[in-house]
């Protein structure tokens, strides 16, 4: 743990013992807003179909998560939990629990049919630190990262374990988009997308966590906005029985750039589908045509990736535009599934990975 981390998270434990508002709903919430305590303690609170738990005008205070937090059901495109500001100190406190209930939306087509599904956690924050959260069963989508600068999220579980046999679908954990100075780390997460999805950003960091059960950790740029995704790093990472181990997908026909991409140290184990996959053909109903250059992806380093894919599975798929990508630097250990017979579009300072 960074010191100033360390500095912030004993400096809300110590405020907590002084001055706290305590809240068990949401009229209470907004009371507490309104007041000058430094600590919000939110308790056991049941939130009203299509309503938001919003934890705005809060900067520099402190919010602790106590007891189970739930929801009315509520077929929405809305946000269950949304926190903006500077300076903010996020706690979950022992024993507590935010549980979304995701059952009652679950339909196996997430957000791309059937009942309309909110968000989770909306977050866009500086200078802020969310720690130690336990939340079960997202609706979909878990932590949206947006618009975030110098903010780090750890000792976090998602545990959308049973979205595996009850319809579970696009319950992505982390989801980035134009942030910067961003860590992520001593993380859990077993859900039925990406573990982590970074759309774009800037100088951020992905370590020591574990995926469970999903689509893998994805660099996927394009179709947004800012397609730029810069200096990222996926470190001392385990992904479990995901179909994907890892992946950078850029967009068919987009515009952008990727650069500074490394993963190292990434053990994958028990790996259905593919182990690395690089592709710049993809699309959201899956990869198709020939791929594009228009968002190239340089600088990409794969460092002691390794692992098993089972026995259908591929171990590694590149095919991108050949001559948009470069820098490339490749050491990986990816046994069992099957080899294709060539990578697509490698840059030629680098022997072919799908023959090693």
């Amino acid at each position: 743990m960074t010191s100033w981390v360390a500095t912030s998270v004993a400096l809300a434990l110590c405020i907590t013992v002084a001055s706290a508002a305590d809240v068990w709903n949401m009229e209470q919430l907004e009371q507490a807003k309104k007041g000058k305590d430094p600590v919000i303690r939110v308790r056991d609170i049941q939130v009203p179909a299509g309503r938001t738990l919003d934890f705005q005008g809060l900067d520099g205070r402190i919010i602790e998560f106590h007891g189970r937090v739930t929801f009315g059901y509520k077929e929405w495109s809305g946000h269950l939990i949304v926190i903006k500001g500077k300076n903010i100190k996020v706690l979950g406190m022992k024993g507590h629990s935010i549980d979304g209930e995701g059952h009652r939306w679950w339909d196996n087509c997430g957000g791309n049919c059937g009942k309309k599904k909110p968000f989770m956690i909306y977050t866009q924050l500086q200078d802020s630190v969310v720690y130690g959260l336990r939340i079960k069963n997202t609706p979909a989508w878990c932590f949206a990262i947006n618009e975030c600068n110098h903010v780090h999220y750890y000792n976090i579980h998602i545990d959308n374990r049973d979205g595996h046999t009850k319809g579970g679908h696009n319950t992505d954990g982390f989801d980035v988009h134009k942030s910067r100075n961003i860590r992520i780390y001593n993380s859990r997460v077993n859900n039925q997308d990406d573990c982590l999805a970074i759309n774009s950003g800037w100088n951020i960091v992905f370590e020591n966590n574990v995926c469970e059960g999903g689509h893998g950790i994805a660099v996927a740029v394009g179709g947004y906005d800012v397609n730029e995704a810069k200096n990222i790093l996926i470190k001392n990472c385990k992904v479990i029985k995901n179909n994907i181990g890892i992946r950078v997908k850029t967009l068919l026909n987009g515009r952008g750039i990727v650069d500074g991409v490394t993963f190292e140290n990434v053990e994958l184990k028990d790996i259905s589908e593919t182990g690395i996959v690089i592709i710049g053909n993809y699309l959201n109903s899956g990869p198709r045509g020939e791929p594009t250059g228009g968002i190239p992806i340089r600088n990409l380093n794969i460092k002691n990736v390794r692992g098993n894919v089972l026995g259908n599975g591929t171990n590694i798929q590149i095919n991108v535009a050949p001559g948009s990508p470069s820098g490339w630097t490749w050491n990986s250990q990816v046994k069992g599934g099957k080899k294709n017979p060539k990578c697509k579009g490698t840059p030629g300072n680098l022997k072919d990975p799908c023959n090693w």
